[in-house]
């Protein structure tokens, strides 16, 4: 059986319905499809507006789109440089165990050394062992030691007002 070579393309506007289906396959897989918000509209002004926060690459399969990364700058005030922070990283299940999601994690640590960032980092369900399996593979070690922090709707709103 053929199978098609995969390519890489940074994400353009043109491919905003195509990134929010992305977010919403992943948000599913994640069991966290009912915190999925983020429309076209959104995603336009916060991935190709005046003030990009993010950027994203696409994979294909030939043709066929089959997945996505998600990533954006970070500072390290302790190495006093840039980091990638790799948001999301999602591969359709039909293209899963090819090397994807190897080839998409090569293509940020790519970005990531051109642009002389001191380290890129990114967050795993603890549940998600083929992406862990995937991870250690390649050299990532977890950071046990630090815990996530989130504030978000109101409590973020309170804690504003308080300033």
């Amino acid at each position: 059986m053929n199978r098609p070579a995969f390519r890489l393309e940074p994400a353009t506007e043109r491919d905003l319905g195509l990134i929010l289906r992305f977010i919403r396959e992943l948000g599913a897989y994640e069991q966290l499809a009912h915190e999925v918000t983020a429309t076209e509209e959104e995603l336009r002004e916060t991935l190709f507006g005046s003030q990009p926060a993010a950027e994203v690459v696409i994979a294909y399969a030939g043709d066929e789109p089959a997945g996505f990364a998600v990533y954006f700058h970070t500072f390290s005030t302790f190495l006093g440089r840039r980091g990638l922070y790799l948001e999301d990283l999602f591969v359709v299940p039909n293209w899963r165990g090819r090397g994807l999601g190897r080839r998409l994690l090569a293509y940020v640590a790519r970005v990531a050394v051109e642009r002389d960032c001191g380290r890129l980092e990114w967050s795993v369900l603890d549940w998600n062992e083929p992406a862990l399996g995937v991870y250690r593979r390649i050299g990532a070690r977890p950071m046990n030691e630090w815990t996530v922090q989130r504030l978000t709707g109101e409590a973020l709103r309170d804690l504003a007002s308080s300033a």
